[in-house]
């Protein structure tokens, strides 16, 4: 029999590797987006060529989110975070690269390069962190993403700052990518290995057996084990036939948008809607980013008083306040104060819903429901932001964030999925600050 502080040890270790590694995302993610137009005007571009460059962010990342559910069940999260790791390093330097060479094409490679290492990192994430958070009986999501959220705030700052000394955007991102790397040496470490893998395929479960072998796992996770004669495609749309799972994944895709909205196109909006300076863009891009990890910070004793679907109808309710007030509002000054309103209701939709997929499954179904759910997520948060950029062109930047009010508005509609399952356990609040060690 296992030591319980042994056991303990290795929770605290794991869950500590994961806050790392989600923080260090945060700063490559957030001095990226701060130096956009710095970028944007290296290049020499339009909103809508623009646009089209951010999408090497979205290509690569549905990439790296569709494969990363197969993957981490096939040979376990420290794996998948690895090369996940490894492509993002690479993606920033070539980011930078690009920049300094002032290349569009090089840009686009890089942000394709860095969003699969993100697709692939944070899906694997969710998956570990779920199963953190079922081991520790207490809210662990919200953190973890709200530890991509303090990321946020520190590569803001940082984007800010040397905005501000026009420092070069190439050896910028440079530096983040070393940084990145030693972050992602020590976690890679500190993950427990084929974590994911032991819970899909399970212990007794088909995954093991001979002739089929991880085919017959990877539909044992999708369908329950029923057979070895489909695909893996539609064991993935299998899952989707629960009607509580499709609503869950429209109020992520909802919330993820109006995130990702957010961290795309943020900076440019301010600057080009609302005529501030490139540091007082970023300045509002890091008000955003502090009200998000003020939320998910904060948000573990609202979820277990209250419930998950009253919290994301308020917090629905809060961001699309925020979102109406920065488009149709002509003050500069309110517009940015708004944005703490978007963060604050944006901040608990994404992790609240992962939570709530996984709830009331064996652990083998709990993590292809997440890793289903976190697709739609990502999905939205990455390639739906940069469809705005053609929309912008023909109804101004400001007037395309609309369809994000849109999308808010539809998610708080269809919260009542989100109530917990009667009989499923619930962790517990945290009685102090979550421990980071």
């Amino acid at each position: 029999m296992k030591n319980p502080q042994v056991v303990d040890a290795v929770t605290r270790r794991w869950r500590a590797a994961l806050f790392l590694f989600m923080l260090a995302t945060g700063v490559s993610m957030a001095s990226w987006v701060a130096r956009t137009p710095a970028v944007r005007d290296a290049l020499e571009v339009s909103t809508g060529a623009m646009g089209l460059v951010l999408f090497g962010l979205s290509i690569g990342s549905m990439a790296g989110v569709l494969a990363s559910g197969g993957l981490v069940r096939r040979h376990g999260g420290r794996l998948v975070i690895t090369v996940g790791a490894a492509l993002l390093v690479a993606g920033l330097l070539v980011i930078a690269g690009g920049a300094a060479l002032e290349v569009s094409g090089g840009v686009f490679g890089g942000l394709a390069l860095f969003g699969a290492g993100m697709g692939l990192a944070e899906v694997a994430f969710n998956i570990e962190g779920a199963a953190v958070e079922r081991t520790a009986g207490r809210p662990v999501l919200p953190v973890l993403h709200g530890c991509f959220s303090l990321g946020t705030v520190v590569g803001a700052l940082l984007g800010m700052g040397l905005t501000a000394v026009r420092f070069p955007v190439g050896w910028h991102l440079a530096a983040v990518a070393l940084a990145v790397a030693a972050a992602g040496v020590w976690t890679v470490r500190a993950v427990p290995a084929g974590t994911g893998r032991e819970e899909a395929y399970g212990r007794g479960g088909g995954a093991k057996g001979s002739g089929a072998g991880g085919v017959r796992g990877h539909l044992a996770v999708w369908r329950g084990a029923k057979g070895s004669g489909a695909g893996g495609v539609r064991g993935h749309l299998a899952v989707w036939r629960d009607r509580r799972l499709v609503l869950i994944g429209l109020i992520v895709l909802a919330m993820a948008f109006a995130e990702g909205s957010a961290n795309d196109w943020l900076p440019l909006l301010m600057v080009d809607g609302h005529g501030t300076g490139a540091t007082a863009g970023s300045l509002t891009f890091m008000l955003f980013a502090v009200a998000m990890t003020t939320g998910r910070f904060t948000g573990g004793p609202l979820l277990v008083r209250y419930g998950p679907a009253v919290v994301v109808r308020a917090s629905a309710v809060v961001a699309a306040v925020g979102v109406a007030l920065v488009v149709f509002s002509d003050s500069a000054l309110l517009a940015g104060a708004a944005v703490v309103l978007w963060g604050l209701g944006a901040s608990l939709g994404f992790p609240v819903t992962i939570s709530a997929a996984g709830e009331g499954a064996g652990p083998g179904d709990a993590s292809a429901r997440v890793a289903a759910v976190s697709t739609a997520g990502y999905a939205a948060f990455l390639v739906g932001p940069p469809s705005l950029g053609f929309l912008a062109d023909h109804v101004g930047l400001r007037n395309a964030m609309v369809v994000v009010l849109v999308l808010l508005g539809g998610a708080a509609l269809i919260t009542g999925a989100l109530r917990r399952i009667p009989g499923a356990p619930v962790a517990e609040a945290p009685s102090s600050q979550p421990d980071l060690v």
